[in-house]
């Protein structure tokens, strides 16, 4: 008899795992479609304005050699490299916040009342970025412009939330 209590207690646990491996696939997958909608947006953006991989350059530009290497960002030469490493990091950051959405909406979709919560921390999370982005890269948000930025992060925002809707059938928010 405790063979099959082990048993059917090990099966338990490799649904529970199962499910949780399932979960982090689809803030992986999220993520990934995230970062690549926004990265493909300002290729688009860079391509109209006749500079392809300047946003990408500029950024990682600033994030790796800081603001004094980018006070003029219009003159920042395109650097493939720093658009290499800078995709990297774009993409890691991105997966992480696709598992911690996936993580969230598997919390959401157990009980109702969390949803509105979570709808509301996004919206939370997105004026910080907007506040911070503001305050700490001034400079950058002239050259690149905040209502692309804006547009971009929506594009990349809408594309999680359609994965993630399609994933999630069942999930139902209630104030």
């Amino acid at each position: 008899m405790a063979v099959d209590t082990f048993a059917s207690g090990s099966a338990l646990r490799s649904e529970e795992t199962a499910e949780r491996s399932s979960v982090y696939e689809q803030g992986l997958f999220a993520g990934a479609i995230g970062a690549a909608t926004i990265a493909l947006w300002f290729l688009v953006v860079d391509l109209v304005n006749g500079r392809p991989l300047f946003t990408p350059s500029v950024l990682g530009t600033a994030l790796f050699q800081g603001a004094d290497a980018v006070t003029a960002p219009e003159r920042v030469p395109v650097s493939f490299e720093m658009v290499v490493v800078f995709t990297w990091i774009h993409v890691l950051v991105f997966v992480v916040l696709g598992i911690a959405a996936a993580l969230l909406l598997e919390l959401a979709e157990r009980n109702q009342n969390l949803g509105f919560g979570i709808v509301l921390f996004f919206v939370v999370f997105e004026f910080g970025f907007v506040a911070v982005t503001t305050v700490f890269a001034q400079p950058l948000l002239e050259t690149l412009t905040l209502a692309k930025v804006l547009f971009g992060n929506l594009l990349a925002a809408a594309a999680m939330g359609a994965y993630f809707w399609r994933a999630h059938p069942r999930l139902v928010i209630e104030p």
